[in-house]
This record gives C-alpha cells, sequence and structure tokens, in this order.
C-alpha cells in the first residue's frame, strides 16, 4: 500500500454533528421553535435529495440550496419565497452559522498520523465544492496533512465514477491497486472504490469501527 484516500464528510469531517447543531441555532430563527428530531429528519431528506440532484447535473449547486428550503421551510411552518433571492437569503443564515459548528472526528487525526508513519501518500476524495471542501479542511485542523483533495466540482465527475477513484491516485502518483479508499458510504465509497481497482474499507461508526482501526489493519 503506497496511499489512503479519505472521504470527508461523515468520515473525516462530522458532517451530521456540525449540521444538527447549525439547526439548532438557526430553525428558532425561522420561527420554527426549538429544532425537533422531526427537523433534523426533514433536512437530512432535503438535503440527501437535491444534493444528489446537484451531482447528477440536473440543479446548479445554488440551485440545490434553494431545493432544500423549498423542501424543508414547510416543516418548520415557515412560508416558502417564490424568488430565488429571497431564498437565497434564508439560506445564507444557515451559511452564516454552519462553519462555527465544523468539528473534526476524534479518530481522524490519529489516523492520518498513522497513515503518514506508515509512508503513505494521504488524499481526500469528496463529493462537494473545491471552496467548502477545503475550507472544511483547515477549519478543522487536517488541512496540513494531506497531500491531494479531490473535490467533485474539481474532477467534474463525482462518486461513484471510476474516474473519480482513478483521478485521484493518479494526483497521488500511485496505482489504484497501491491505494485504499476509506469512507461511511458503502456505495460511493467501497464499491466504487473497488470496481476502480483500489482496495476499500467500509467506516461503519454505528458497529464501533474507527478509522485507526481500518488504517493500521492494512
Amino acid at each position: 500500500m503506497k496511499a489512503v484516500i479519505f472521504d470527508l464528510d461523515d468520515t473525516l469531517f462530522d458532517h451530521y454533528s456540525s449540521v444538527v447543531a447549525t439547526l439548532r441555532a438557526w430553525v428558532p430563527v425561522l420561527g420554527g421553535g426549538e429544532l425537533t428530531d422531526e427537523h433534523v429528519a426533514q433536512w437530512f431528506v432535503a438535503e440527501h435529495r437535491n444534493f444528489e440532484l446537484w451531482l447528477a447535473g440536473e440543479l446548479s449547486h445554488q440551485d440545490q440550496r434553494r431545493g432544500r428550503l423549498r423542501d424543508f421551510l414547510p416543516a418548520v411552518g415557515h412560508p416558502v419565497p417564490t424568488g430565488d433571492a429571497e431564498l437565497d437569503e434564508i439560506f445564507s443564515g444557515f451559511l452564516d452559522r454552519y462553519p462555527q459548528y465544523w468539528t473534526a472526528f476524534p479518530d481522524a487525526l490519529p489516523a492520518l498520523e498513522v497513515a503518514k508513519s506508515n509512508g503513505w501518500r494521504i488524499g481526500v476524495l469528496t463529493n462537494g465544492t473545491v471552496g467548502q471542501q477545503n475550507a472544511k479542511l483547515a477549519a478543522i485542523g487536517l488541512a496540513g496533512h494531506i497531500d491531494v483533495v479531490s473535490t467533485s466540482e474539481g474532477l467534474g465527475v463525482s462518486k461513484p465514477v471510476p474516474e473519480s477513484y482513478l483521478l485521484t491516485c493518479a494526483a497521488l502518483g500511485v496505482d489504484p491497486a497501491d491505494a485504499l479508499m476509506i469512507g461511511d458510504n458503502l456505495e460511493k465509497d467501497v464499491l466504487g472504490a473497488r470496481a476502480a481497482g483500489l482496495a476499500a474499507e467500509h467506516l461503519d461508526r454505528a458497529a464501533g469501527i474507527t478509522l485507526t482501526q481500518l488504517v493500521r489493519a492494512v
């Protein structure tokens, strides 16, 4: 093994907890009262549906944000504006708060340190925008430990398209057969990577698996 490639959201970066903390601060401003489990569930359904439409090229990145609000605002009893500018203004309230709650998983830095001690090149492959994903890595203190950051926006393809893994391996200067992909999404981080010729391990935190365990097991 010569390189390890990590997913970012919900692998190195605690996306779920960061979003829930943001919603807890933002939803009351929308007039939705205290954040409820139903609000959280509605948000993530809206996020997943619209983000996948962006990855498929059916929506622009800004339009997928507007789509989230159209899906989510009724859940908190907020009128849905008809104009894009009004939707963008509302979403800015979420974006203004979101970076305040960015956090890494406790096992993220130790896993990167183990990988580096093995002499491996370290990459991140994430379905997201260049600016935001790099900003997350910098904010949570991991950017200096990573050699290559590949995003779907920068590559022009997203996981699980084979080219996303192959282009990342090329940027790292390693053959796919010498690279390991680790992530929380079975389809996009494991099955897609294996189909492209990489080794891959599933990060199943619900089963008590940690990043450091997966890196050390190789």
